[in-house]
């Protein structure tokens, strides 16, 4: 997985040279730099495979989507996120507490296509920037730092049909 994740990242440097400012879908690569972030950073990278999703007759989104971290398990304190969205489309991260015995993936998915957040301890889907936005542009990145209590979180990409199709993982702090 990390060597994925690795691939993932150079891909994202050899691929988000292309800039296009302003531009969507495939042609859309936004170089970001992240500011230094503080304690260790959690390299979280979004995909979808196959080119842009279909939507199946019943509006839920079509394809394979994921999400993977550098690593599994972080120490107590101070964490950051980088985000990068490798994906042709946009893609965000919400960091939810994971209930004692759930098993990621099997939130209970609502009409509008999306899990709850309640009880989110935060979102990146701000393009090259902190925090909330619009979404995660292809190509580009976005970051947040907190302190998360120790526990199992589920990290998901929240906007309609990303859950379903398969955005989640898994983190443990300790």
């Amino acid at each position: 997985m990390i060597l994925l994740t690795a691939l993932s990242l150079v891909a994202v440097g050899v691929v988000g040279s292309v800039v296009n400012p302003g531009g969507t879908g495939l042609l859309s690569r936004t170089r970001c730099t992240a500011p230094d972030l503080p304690g260790p950073v959690v390299g979280v990278s979004l995909t979808n495979m196959g080119g842009p999703m279909m939507r199946r007759p019943n509006g839920m989104m079509g394809g394979a989507m994921r999400m993977t971290t550098d690593r599994s398990a972080v120490a107590h304190g101070t964490v950051s996120f980088l985000v990068t969205n490798i994906g042709t489309i946009s893609h965000e991260l919400v960091i939810l507490p994971l209930p004692e015995n759930q098993i990621p993936g099997t939130c209970q998915i609502g009409g509008d296509a999306k899990i709850d957040e309640a009880g989110s301890l935060g979102e990146v889907s701000n393009t090259c920037a902190e925090g909330t936005g619009q979404g995660i542009l292809p190509g580009a990145s976005g970051w947040i730092t907190l302190t998360p209590p120790p526990g199992p979180y589920e990290l998901v990409c929240n906007l309609p049909g990303h859950y379903a199709a398969g955005m989640y993982t898994q983190l443990t702090v300790s």
